[in-house]
C-alpha cells in the first residue's frame, strides 16, 4: 500500500472574488494570449509570486549558499527569456505576469507563425502536432527556452508538413484588411455619333389662325 498523502492546490486564487480592475485584466489576459480559463492564470501568477519571493529571501540572506541559488534563479529566468545576461535579483521583483505568458510553447508557436491562432496553437499542441527537439510535448503551458525555439517544428507525423495545407493557407480577415487595394480608374466610353433613327427633327411652332371679324350686311 502506498503512502496516503494529502492532495493541495498547486495555486492560489484570488483572495476576493469580486474586483473589477482584476477581472477585466484577467478577461483581457485570457483573450490576448488564448487561454482555456481563468485558473491558468491564477496559475503563472502563483508561479510568479513563488519566483520573488524566492528573490526577497535570497536579497536578505548573505551566505555562500544563497548565492549559490542566486545564481541558479537567474540563469533560470535568463533560459526563458524573461531577463537579460548580468541582471540582478532587484530586476526580478520587476518582473511582470506578461513576460511569462509569453513564454509559454502556445505563444511561442503563435509567435513563430507555426499556427495561425493563439486557439489553433492550443489545439495541435494538444494534438501532438508540436514537437521540440523532435521529442511531442502536448502542455501548452509549458514555458520554452529561448535554446529550445530554434528546435520547434511539425512533428514528423503531422499532415502540418505540407506547405500545401488548407489550415495554413487560410488568410485571416485582418491580413486581408491590410492589403492596399489600388482603385482603377475607370475609363469614360466614347461619345456614340448621333444615327438617323436618333435625331429627330425640331418641332416646328404650330399655326395660329387669326378669326376675323364678320360685318353684317343690312338690308
Amino acid at each position: 500500500m502506498g503512502t496516503v498523502r494529502r492532495l493541495r492546490s498547486k495555486y492560489d486564487g484570488p483572495s476576493h472574488p469580486w474586483e473589477a480592475d482584476r477581472l477585466a485584466e484577467e478577461k483581457n489576459l485570457t483573450k490576448e494570449y488564448g487561454l482555456k480559463n481563468k485558473k491558468e492564470i491564477w496559475k503563472i501568477n502563483s508561479k510568479l509570486r513563488g519566483l520573488k519571493t524566492q528573490a526577497k529571501n535570497l536579497i536578505a540572506d548573505r551566505s555562500e549558499q544563497a548565492r549559490k541559488e542566486e545564481k541558479l534563479l537567474l540563469e533560470k529566468l535568463a533560459s526563458w527569456g524573461v531577463l537579460k545576461e548580468g541582471a540582478t535579483l532587484d530586476d526580478v521583483l520587476e518582473v511582470n505576469v506578461r513576460q511569462l505568458l509569453a513564454r509559454r510553447l502556445q505563444s511561442v508557436t503563435l509567435t513563430k507563425g507555426l499556427a495561425r491562432s493563439s486557439r489553433q496553437a492550443r489545439q495541435m499542441i494538444s494534438h501532438g502536432h508540436i514537437t521540440i527537439n523532435k521529442k511531442k510535448t502536448n502542455i501548452p503551458s509549458y514555458l520554452v527556452k529561448i535554446s529550445e525555439e530554434s528546435k520547434m517544428e511539425y512533428s514528423q507525423n503531422s499532415k502540418f508538413k505540407d506547405s500545401e495545407h488548407p489550415e495554413l493557407n487560410i488568410q485571416r480577415k485582418e491580413d486581408l484588411k491590410k492589403v492596399d487595394v489600388k482603385e482603377v480608374p475607370v475609363k469614360e466610353k466614347p461619345k456614340e455619333a448621333p444615327t438617323k433613327e436618333k435625331v429627330e427633327a425640331p418641332e416646328q411652332p404650330k399655326e395660329t389662325k387669326v378669326e376675323q371679324p364678320t360685318q353684317e350686311v343690312k338690308q
